[in-house]
């Protein structure tokens, strides 16, 4: 259910209006296809599949949302060429040497417009799930701005319901220190945080224009050589990881998770005593509950989490672990 994951915290005091409110809001803004002419569409979908026409799905109670956009993208190399044609079209019809930028903007637009209905669409969906106990927002989106979207038609919607106050208030989750560093420290020091494991696959970036890039894949991190690539100023961007034998996930240095893979230890149960119909309230429950476990370890791991208010950023790589939290 969630390959990716984006984390949002919510206002402490945003009560979750009636579900059949939010159910009415969102049966008027579901997905409709894009027109022959119309670039982007975004809309809701029943998170359940296309059987089903409930656009609010719960399990115990978690909430589980799914926003669907399509786009109908025209590549600026085909508008440029029709851009040309039609400006040298109009110096010959007028005897101009050279076309005005407004002249030029206008046949741009016109472009766009013809080229629209030849594009072919392109449709994705990603799945929110609102945590109304534990006052977390996680978006299936391994994309910030891409989340960031998701959330603000989750705002939109909410603002629709007659009388839905306090409003979500949803903000990136901050951490005391930044993943970067917290994941140069673990490699570094060959010690993963509590609960969980340092995994086979790992991304180093130099943070300059060069962008130079050490990848690992399958392959041991204990090593020298990783430790030296970091001492050399080298950061890490992406670090594959296991949370108590149960999730592995690889974390980046925006402190996204993405890969998330629920293992056997977890699969195993779920064989045992079976699934519903379609499966979607058995893996609902699950995937959230592993996560609801998993988010505050992981926060925990990076020094705690930052209040909503805080404004001070998360420490940068480099710096070990202890002295970010005596500063904290």
């Amino acid at each position: 259910m969630f390959k990716s994951a984006s984390f949002f915290r919510i206002a402490t005091d945003f009560v979750l209006p009636p579900l059949e409110a939010l159910e009415e809001v969102l049966q008027t803004a579901q997905f409709m296809p894009c027109g022959a002419t119309q670039p982007e569409s975004v809309g809701w979908v029943p998170p359940r599949g296309n059987k089903s026409t409930v656009m609010v799905e719960t399990v115990g109670t978690q909430v589980i949302l799914r926003l669907s956009i399509e786009r109908r993208p025209v590549p600026a190399s085909a508008v440029k060429a029709e851009v040309e044609e039609r400006v040298e079209k109009y110096k010959q019809e007028t005897g101009r040497e050279r076309a005005s930028a407004k002249i030029k903007k206008e046949f741009k637009e016109e472009a766009l417009q013809s080229l629209l209905p030849r594009a072919f669409t392109k449709r994705s969906s990603t799945t929110l799930w609102i945590d109304p106990d534990n006052k977390f927002l996680v978006v299936d989106s391994a994309s910030l701005a891409g989340a960031d979207k998701v959330v603000s038609q989750l705002i939109e919607a909410l603002s629709e319901i007659p009388g839905s106050r306090p409003g979500l208030m949803a903000k990136p989750v901050q951490t005391t220190m930044a993943a970067s560093a917290a994941m140069a420290h673990w490699l570094a020091s060959r010690e993963a945080p509590v609960g969980f494991t340092v995994d086979r696959d790992c991304e180093l970036k130099m943070p300059d224009d060069q962008k130079s890039t050490v990848r690992y894949s399958r392959h041991t991190l204990e090593i020298d050589e990783v430790a030296e690539h970091i001492a050399s100023g080298k950061v890490p961007t992406q670090l594959a990881m296991t949370w108590n034998e149960r999730v592995s996930f690889v974390l980046t240095d925006m402190a996204q998770v993405r890969k998330i893979k629920l293992l056997d230890v977890v699969l195993d149960g779920v064989q045992e005593n079976g699934k519903d119909d379609d499966g979607f309230d058995t893996d609902a429950a699950i995937v959230t509950g592993e996560l609801s476990a998993l988010i505050p370890d992981l926060l925990e791991a990076l020094g705690g989490e930052l209040s909503m208010d805080a404004s001070a950023p998360p420490a940068a790589a480099g710096q070990a672990p202890e002295r970010l939290l005596a500063a904290a």
